[in-house]
């Protein structure tokens, strides 16, 4: 298909539009080449640049509400084995070594009760999942077309982790509370000090249950997200609106 010229009236039109329904200047869109927007984006094709960036957007809504679905129910976390939220480092050590004579009740049921935080504060962070993907670009949303079968989802990723990081932490702090992990925790503490061999927690060693927590959340929701993104592409069935198919029909 022979690309389009940058100098004809319909592109530069359509290029225009772009930027309006993006809210984003003309000239960031005339930075991006126009042979890649012809053989990704083309007019042959009947795929403008404005429905590539909202069948991304698309994708990425789908993807996080699918994800979200998964890991927000109960065992969601605790009885998934690719998701499943292991205790911190220290903890973990104590944990094993106590499983050897039977005594590691607690630290289990402390993982449980992390678990069960992470299922109940997933869903919640819904709405700054959504409002993330947003921010997509138009160079975003070819290379994303272009890309592999994870390319919107490690946008996602690598565009919104540090600032969900930061909303999603109150969120698992007050998910924690409510399934009495830190409370255990205190009590964990408190009884490791008469183990001889175990290791003390350090006074921050709720900001690191919680921190763990977040780490291991984002990461379960972000592999799903990748897995709804990936049958997107393969699967004609999952592409359940227009746009969906319009896009990943197209590519």
């Amino acid at each position: 298909m022979e690309a389009p010229n940058s100098n004809d009236p319909s592109f530069l039109s359509r290029r225009a539009a772009l930027a309006a329904l993006l809210g984003v200047p003309v000239a960031a869109c005339e930075s991006i080449d126009p042979a890649i927007l012809g053989a990704v984006l083309g007019s042959a094709s009947g795929l403008s640049q404005s429905e590539a960036a909202q069948g991304i957007r698309a994708a990425l809504s789908k993807g996080v509400l699918h994800a979200l679905g998964i890991v927000g129910r109960s065992g969601g976390f605790l009885n998934n084995r690719l998701i499943h939220i292991p205790l911190p480092g220290k903890l973990r050590d104590v944990q094993s070594t106590l499983a050897k004579v039977g005594a590691a009740g607690l630290l289990d049921n402390l993982e449980v009760k992390l678990n069960r935080g992470a299922e109940m504060a997933a869903p919640v962070a819904k709405n700054i999942f959504i409002d993330a993907i947003t921010g997509l670009s138009v160079s975003d949303a070819v290379a994303i077309v272009q890309g592999p079968n994870d390319a919107a989802t490690r946008y996602l990723q690598d565009h919104t982790t540090s600032s969900l990081t930061r909303l999603f932490t109150p969120m698992m702090q007050d998910a924690l509370a409510d399934t009495g992990a830190l409370r255990l925790l205190d009590d964990v503490a408190g009884q490791l000090k008469a183990v001889p061999f175990a290791p003390k927690l350090a006074n921050n060693a709720r900001s690191d249950l919680i921190g763990h927590g977040v780490k291991y959340g984002l990461s379960g929701v972000f592999h799903y997200i990748a897995a709804e993104e990936a049958a997107i592409r393969a699967d004609p069935a999952k592409r359940t609106s227009e746009i969906l198919r319009r896009v990943f029909g197209y590519v």
